[in-house]
């Protein structure tokens, strides 16, 4: 221990005289060593920790599956499943809806969630003030009970006594009964939570809208509950085979379940960039620190003569580097918070699960201590090694030039070449990722995006269900939005272009054989929209016609279809002489009717959804003849939709007023919306990798400095016998130049395995993009130029007789 504290003070003194060293080393492991707790911060919180529930290992995801499918449920299945299984403890359905909760002068839409009683009890999620719903509260004509997330109590004034109180939400008042503590339930987009009451038309077989979430028994395992909910669903689908044949269940552990499975592989992908980056630190510090153990040779000579033994000089030497290392740990965990501050700054929203909590924890410093210690030994190891082999007696010998100091610079270009290896394979993920981004924006998306204003219309589920009615409200609607001046058309629609057409729904071809297990129809993405939505939307008809005003309830059922409907189930025969059917979607209700036929009149042009990356068959039919009550709005205008907010809004309330505009964008911010996590993953992408650009750069820059310095009598010679400074700058360039060159050639393997993969990420890029492969290798080539060129400068203007006779 004493010998430690020695050597820990001695370290320390050594240090002291030596600032800028110090600083550039704890700066530079800062760095790597800050990117590395941030990215591992959110990695650790997303795919490592349990989520922040009681018991987490007993709740798991219950899903419907069809084919290999995972799916939501039906009401039906999940009042069979909770009556039926001996697995769980309890199981609980739940489902989106959006709520106005402001009177009808300042209307305010807030998105919610409807639970089944015992939701909040099963997770065990604790209350800040008041309870859970009672079972009561679950049955028709008592739930007019609600939820506060703590965010939401305290916008609305934080209201200790809030508990009782009534508030109105969709016009009807609902009395509050819980506000949940603050924390996770806060992250969530859901903001206010009422009962998930079953009315009796809802609780059918048919229409898959919920999500299940169960807790399984002590001792229950997931595979045993697998089997429990196979037989159950085998039960209910031999008293349901209309509906249930070909249907089976699958039960999952509760964690990451809504997270797709890309966003993991590109959290571990960045948990490696930084990694990368760490070991260019580690690299760069390594060479510091052999360049200063050359300028102690004499030091650690005198030492060594004095009695100091080999292991004596390696242990100060290994104790000075984890002292730096631990310092720049220290430091490292400041620009690790601050770097986390930036990315929940940029990150999109629902980028990562509720359940992910960031912040810095024990978990997290136990791992930056880790790195820390690995980064101290990784660049000190080396560095003390070759100075613990110093011999006295050469190093000692005045104007001495032998000894390690080859074997070090041999070294120092080693670890230069591992670091362009790693740089390039860094930059090429950039470039990957650069390279996908750009095709994205290229996407051809099928409508004009320019001019666009959208929204939804969060009808009240109390709203009359009549057809006839909902078919008068939005034509009231939509007649109100075109009278505004700079409004050029309206449409209403159940989905939104980028995003989806709004259901998804199995179909047959008429006259094409029938399947006998409905389960394996295929499936298709439906809409329901009105003549106006392929003007207002700019998208364009490539065959038939698109609808009229005239296709309604009364008349022949008519669809369109997009081109990959077309180009999947209608290959080699003309579209405008098919009919498809279709179950019918009965306004306002989770359920499905009897098998409807429509004879399509039209085909457009593919509309992209969510993510651009692929097309979708999707069929659209006449909202006049299948309304719906919650619709989306979409409005073409003259100015900047932006600016026509209010008096948009205004003509809705003109009809309405107790409705408010949930959502309220225009399509290019709905564009910008669907590409968010792409760019945000590009730009972490393109961040780090300019961080490893510039510490290859210094690690050149510092190989060649340290070389001319060590050359300067070479080089003097050279001059005096007639070597012009040009000769001498293309010498210096060109030893930077071949160890750049090496580790590029190095690295290309790396870089090739990092496209291999990054692939399921990338749009159209290939896993050998020689464009980014070249494009990187030229752009590290020129930093290593640059790099090289200062000190092949400062070593063309030596005079030479000047450095002779310093020598």
């Amino acid at each position: 221990m004493s010998s430690l504290l020695r050597n820990l003070r001695y370290s320390a003194r050594t240090l002291w005289k030596n600032p800028g060293l110090t600083l550039t080393v704890l700066l530079t492991l800062a760095l790597g060593i800050g990117a590395n707790t941030a990215i591992f911060t959110v990695d650790y919180a997303t795919l490592l920790a349990p989520v922040p529930y009681p018991e987490p290992n007993q709740l798991v995801v219950v899903w419907s599956k069809i084919q290999t499918f995972h799916n939501g449920i039906s009401a039906g299945d999940f009042t069979d499943w909770k009556r039926e299984n001996s697995s769980f403890q309890d199981i609980n359905a739940f489902a989106g809806g959006s709520f106005n909760i402001a009177s009808k002068d300042q209307p305010e839409d807030i998105d919610g969630r409807q639970v089944t009683a015992g939701f909040y009890k099963m997770l065990g999620r604790p209350f800040f003030l008041g309870r859970d719903f009672l079972p009561e509260e679950g049955v028709e004509g008592k739930g007019h009970v609600v939820i506060l997330t703590h965010k939401l109590w305290a916008h609305l004034g934080s209201d200790p006594k809030i508990i009782g109180q009534s508030m109105r939400i969709n016009g009807e008042p609902y009395t509050v009964v819980g506000v949940l503590s603050p924390g996770l339930d806060d992250r969530a987009q859901a903001q206010l939570v009422v009962p998930l009451v079953f009315k009796p038309e809802q609780l059918n077989h048919d229409f898959h809208w919920l999500l299940s979430i169960a807790r399984l028994k002590p001792g229950v395992t997931v595979q045993q509950a697998q089997a429990d909910m196979d037989s159950v669903a085998t039960h209910i689908a031999q008293a349901n085979p209309k509906s249930n044949k070909g249907w089976g269940v699958y039960v999952e552990p509760f964690k990451n379940d809504f997270l797709p499975s890309e966003r993991k592989q590109t959290l571990w992908l960045l948990l490696g960039a930084v990694a990368f980056i760490l070991l260019i630190a580690c690299v760069n510090v390594a060479n510091l620190l052999l360049a200063r153990g050359l300028a102690r040779q004499k030091e650690l000579a005198v030492r060594s003569a004095l009695g100091a033994s080999r292991r004596t000089i390696f242990e100060q030497l290994i104790t000075e580097s984890l002292l730096l290392a631990i310092t720049g740990g220290v430091l490292g965990i400041g620009v690790g918070y601050a770097m986390l501050q930036g990315l929940i700054a940029i990150m999109p929203r629902g980028t990562l699960p509720d359940e992910a909590d960031l912040h810095l924890n024990l978990p997290i410093l136990l791992f930056t201590l880790a790195a820390t210690t690995l980064a101290g030994l990784l660049f000190g190891s080396a560095p003390a090694w070759y100075a613990s082999r110093v011999d006295p007696g050469e190093s000692l010998k005045e104007g001495n030039r032998t000894g390690v100091g080859a074997g070090r610079h041999r070294l120092r270009q080693s670890l230069v070449i591992g670091e362009f290896a790693l740089a390039l394979a860094l930059l090429t993920g950039a470039g990957l990722a650069i390279h996908s981004f750009l095709n994205l924006l290229r996407v051809d998306l099928g409508l004009r995006t320019d001019h666009v204003l959208t929204f939804y219309l969060p009808i009240p589920d109390s709203r009359p269900k009549d057809p006839e009615k909902i078919v008068a409200y939005y034509k009231q609607i939509l007649s109100s939005i075109n009278a505004v001046p700079g409004v050029t058309s309206a449409t209403a629609m159940t989905g939104l272009p980028l995003f989806g057409a709004g259901f998804g729904m199995p179909f047959t071809i008429v006259g094409k054989p029938a399947f006998n297990d409905p389960s394996m129809r295929p499936n298709t993405g439906f809409g329901m929209v009105t003549p106006d939505f392929f003007k207002t939307f700019g998208v364009r008809m490539v065959n038939g016609r698109s609808f009229t005003d005239q296709d309604t309830g009364s008349s022949v059922r008519v669809a369109v279809v997009n081109e990959d409907f077309v180009k999947k189930y209608f290959k080699g025969v003309d579209p405008l002489h098919q009919r498809v059917s279709v179950e019918q979607l009965i306004p306002g209700v989770t359920k499905l009717g009897p098998p409807v036929e429509w004879q399509i009149v039209g085909v457009y042009h593919n509309v992209r959804s969510r993510g651009f990356r692929q097309d979708r068959p999707e069929m659209e039919i006449p909202f006049w003849q299948i309304p719906w009550s919650s619709a989306g709005i979409g409005v073409r205008t003259v100015n900047d939709p932006a600016t026509m907010v209010k008096s948009i809004a205004a003509a809705v309330h003109s009809v309405d007023p107790e409705i408010a505009l949930a959502q309220p964008r225009s399509m290019e911010e709905i564009r910008e919306l669907v590409l968010s996590n792409d760019r945000f993953t590009l730009v972490l992408f393109v961040s780090f990798a300019a961080v490893a650009l510039l510490l290859a750069a210094l690690g050149v820059y510092g190989v060649m400095s340290f070389s001319v310095a060590q050359r300067s009598h070479e080089i003097a010679l050279r001059m005096a016998l007639g070597a012009n400074r040009s000769r001498v700058v293309a010498l210096i360039v060109r030893e930077g130049l071949v160890l750049a060159s090496i580790g590029l050639t190095v690295g290309l393997v790396g870089a090739y395995f990092v496209g291999r993969s990054m692939q399921s990420m990338l749009y159209e890029v290939g896993k050998l993009d020689v464009s980014v492969f070249a494009s990187v290798a030229i752009l590290l080539l020129f930093a290593a130029i640059t790099a090289c060129f200062v000190p092949a400068r400062r070593a063309a203007s030596v005079e030479p007789m000047q450095a002779l006779r310093a020598e």
